[in-house]
């Protein structure tokens, strides 16, 4: 649900109270009280001339101190407000970051993460996110614009009524300026795509890992050239959109200087005719000038306000898209199930203690959104509890994304993943996580200490040491610990200034420690897990994988998931699924898939003719 200028305005109030409700009051205050000087030394100055005229020196001085305090009042409060409000921006910024990192993985699953439009407005949102520093200080001023323009209204009235007319003469400019803003708006979505290439092609261009294959491969003018092309795609749209904007607000300006001018004069001609003193022409003047100012800062707020109104929508939009990814589109799927967070809690069954069936696919289909084929197509498949599994197939075949549903992370759009029978949406997501070990080619190289590197794959034992070098040990990295100066304690990236920098098959090391981490796993998950290591070491890490299947599978029955390209560690699986087109091509043990002389015989056949 999109939110409005006021709705949003009071979000972030909210928000600044909850921060310091001391400081946010405290610049409230100082604001709306420098915005009220303005119009009280309006008047100050007609009592100053008509005392000064009528010849009464001690009402002109003391009209003259009143201009004086009331000036240096509303130069100076407004700074002092922002020695307050300055901090609450900030700790604004880091609120709303915080909020869009909750969105962004407020959600069980994944399918949020496939959709373009999600990107686009998490793009968006990093840019504007920054707006929120100048969105408090619009906020305060829109409040105190309000008392000036009240005040300003009532000197208006009394002077003439047809003076009244002259804030509506504000309207144009901030109706003109509210119509820039969106056209800006929808301009910067229009564009979200290629600045979002662009910003990839750049991180491509500046990032030391990709740098050797740009060079090697000749590829830094091309990179520079497409960036150039996105971005000059993305910038022709936003000027086009400035220019149009510009000439709209100019316009909504010139009607205001228009009836601005024609109210001067309506109070110069009744000063000319003797029924106005030289007071209330100074009045006028003062009070026009100062509408004028007040409607240009209330078409910068308004602007500011449109932004701010933005942010908060797009923060709404992307929790809608995080719910629409979390609840499947199947057909005749409830709102909200026990494997939906949005559940009531305690609705979801827990994961067994042991695995006694495995884990089964019933007539599985998953289709990326925005998708016209699906990925995964009329899937029945058994994995069968302590069974060691290897899943190929070629490029976008769908075993990343098999992988993906048996862990819970995408939900199919039709059919069911069964977890010893039941319904991987009735069991408790998290509670199914916990029994979950998993290993992945796209692994986070989580820059800590190296100890917490590999602890955080079981957070209970995040600082357990024993229990992290056990984990190195499954994974072969034993040696690693020693390569590193300070040990297990040594911080990692270039994140500490005194961090150790590995190579990506020390990362990857690190990264299956971290899978081996849990003792009595449910589901092990080694998706491509020695793309960065050679055969030889591959080889040797699936021979620990092998005991570390063999023993969970002893303890809890564990199915034992494994994704490889290289066939000479896929033969020794219990069972080899082969998939094709989203859907199982082949099944069987190695020696049985080779005798029937398909699909996996002729990708074995293949590999082993480049070994020979």
């Amino acid at each position: 649900m999109s939110r409005g200028l006021l709705s949003a305005a009071w979000s972030l109030w909210r928000t600044s109270l909850r921060q310091d409700r001391r400081k946010a009051v405290t610049a409230l205050v100082l604001v709306v009280a420098g915005a009220a000087a303005w119009p009280l030394v309006a008047i100050m100055l007609r009592v100053l001339f008509e005392a000064a005229n009528a010849g009464r020196p001690v009402a002109a001085s003391l009209a003259g101190v009143a201009v004086a305090v009331l000036l240096i009042a509303g130069l100076t409060l407004g700074h002092f407000a922002h020695i307050a409000y300055f901090e609450l921006s900030e700790l604004d910024v880091l609120h709303l970051h915080q909020e869009l990192m909750d969105a962004t993985n407020g959600s069980a699953g994944m399918a949020h993460f496939e959709q373009p439009e999600f990107a686009d407005k998490v793009r968006i949102l990093e840019e504007d996110v920054e707006q929120l520093r100048v969105g408090l200080q619009a906020v305060l001023t829109g409040v105190g614009l309000a008392v000036a323009m009240t005040l300003t209204t009532a000197v208006l009235a009394s002077l003439h009524p047809l003076l009244l007319l002259l804030p509506l003469v504000a309207v144009p400019p901030l109706l003109a300026g509210r119509w820039a803003e969106r056209m800006v708006d929808r301009s910067r979505e229009a564009s979200a795509e290629s600045t979002r290439r662009a910003l990839g092609l750049f991180r491509l261009a500046t990032h030391a890992a990709s740098g050797k294959e740009l060079r090697v491969f000749g590829l830094e003018q091309e990179v520079r050239r497409r960036h150039g092309a996105f971005r000059q795609d993305a910038t022709r749209r936003l000027w086009r959109t400035q220019a149009v904007a510009s000439l709209v607000r100019m316009l909504g300006q010139l009607a205001f200087a228009g009836g601005y001018i024609a109210a001067v004069l309506l109070i110069l001609r009744d000063a000319v005719a003797g029924r106005r003193g030289v007071g209330d022409v100074i009045l006028v003047i003062t009070i026009a000038a100062q509408v004028n100012q007040q409607v240009a800062a209330a078409v910068g707020v308004l602007q500011d306000l449109q932004r701010l109104r933005s942010v908060y929508q797009r923060l709404d939009e992307v929790h809608g898209l995080v719910r629409a990814g979390e609840r499947a589109d199947r057909p005749g799927a409830l709102p909200a199930g026990p494997g939906d967070p949005t559940a009531p809690a305690g609705s979801a069954a827990p994961a067994p203690a042991r695995l006694r069936h495995g884990i089964r696919l019933v007539g599985v289909e998953l289709r990326y959104p925005g998708g016209e084929q699906p990925v995964l197509a009329a899937l029945d498949l058994h994995l069968p509890a302590g069974a060691t599994v290897a899943i190929v197939g070629d490029n976008g075949a769908g075993k990343t994304t098999l992988v993906k549903l048996v862990c819970g992370l995408l939900r199919p759009t039709a059919g069911r993943v069964l977890v010893d029978g039941v319904d991987l949406t009735d069991l408790s997501l998290p509670g199914w996580r916990a029994r979950i070990a998993a290993g992945f080619q796209d692994f986070v190289r989580l820059e800590l200490p190296a100890r917490r590197t590999v602890g955080v794959g079981d957070l209970p034992r995040l600082d357990d040491e024993p229990a992290v070098r056990a984990a190195l040990g499954r994974a072969g990295a034993d040696d690693l610990v020693g390569q590193l100066e300070a040990g297990l304690d040594t911080p990692l990236g270039r994140e500490y200034a005194d961090g150790a920098e590995l190579s990506g098959g020390q990362w990857q090391k690190l990264a299956l420690g971290r899978a081996f981490m849990r003792d009595d796993p449910l589901l092990v998950v080694l998706d491509e897990p020695a793309a960065a290591l050679d055969a030889e070491a591959e080889h040797a890490m699936f021979e620990r994988y092998r005991l570390q299947a063999a023993r969970v599978a002893a303890a809890t029955g564990a199915v034992s998931v494994f994704v490889s390209h290289r066939f000479s560690t896929v033969q020794l699986a219990d069972l080899i699924v082969v998939l094709a087109d989203g859907r199982v091509a082949e099944l069987g043990c190695h020696a049985d898939l080779i005798a029937a002389d398909g699909l996996y015989a002729e990708m074995f056949e293949l590999q082993a003719r480049a070994y020979r």
